[in-house]
């Protein structure tokens, strides 16, 4: 699947882009009042080999978080945050929820040429960007660090550089919307100090609101 690529002007979906791309789509933008309303959407947009970008982020921002619909995806686990698949979109994307303990953070890592999408359903996260390492042993250089608050979502492919999240409270849960097209299972984990990097199998915690038990051995990208 060919996805539309993402300028220098549009990657960030930050300032004045919303109003623009509103006004460019006028009526034909779709309504969004629950998860199940996203689900549909997203497999509508996703039925074309050719994705509009612009128009995942803006069905993913007009989802406005409702517990009763994403409750029975949010699994927690006591020493990790895990990944929970909603919907898997025909093949063409996977649509999951992370759940996070307290202070549970990911390791850094890419996203093995996807597109990734990140909706704040509950709490908040802080996201920190690094730069790719320009050679094998040079400690990752940080280019941005943003904290995600309930209904904002942001967004991140390979030619943006590599991040990390994490829950920075001690108290409180926080549970975030992924999706990433294309679906992938393997991802490229970095040690901040030296550069060096390494192969993550990625697995679900749950499917479709059961728990896979068969996963809980399996590694992913986290260095909690």
């Amino acid at each position: 699947m060919e996805v539309c690529k993402i300028d220098e002007f549009h990657k960030d979906f930050d300032g004045d882009y919303d109003v623009k791309f509103y006004k460019e789509i006028g009526d034909n933008l779709p309504v969004v009042n629950s998860l199940d309303d996203l689900i549909r959407e997203l497999r509508v947009i996703f039925s074309c080999d050719k994705v509009n970008v612009d128009l995942v982020h803006y069905v993913m921002k007009s989802y406005k978080s409702s517990p009763a619909d994403w409750k029975r995806f949010a699994k927690f686990d006591r020493f990790r945050y895990t990944r929970n698949l909603v919907d898997h979109g025909n093949g063409r994307y996977n649509l999951m929820t992370l759940c996070w303990g307290e202070g549970h953070g990911s390791a850094i890592h890419d996203h093995a040429n996807s597109h990734c999408f990140m909706k704040m359903l509950q709490g908040s996260l802080e996201e920190i960007r690094f730069a790719w390492p320009k050679e094998e042993g040079d400690r990752l250089r940080e280019i941005g660090r943003k904290e995600l608050k309930l209904n904002d979502v942001a967004y991140i492919n390979d030619s943006i550089g590599l991040h990390r999240v994490e829950n920075p409270s001690n108290v409180d849960t926080a549970i975030s919307l992924h999706l990433y097209c294309p679906p992938y299972n393997k991802c490229t984990v970095f040690n901040q100090n030296t550069g060096l990097k390494s192969t993550s199998t990625v697995t679900f915690y749950s499917a479709f609101g059961k728990r896979i038990k068969e996963n809980k051995e399996l590694v992913e990208p986290e260095d909690n």
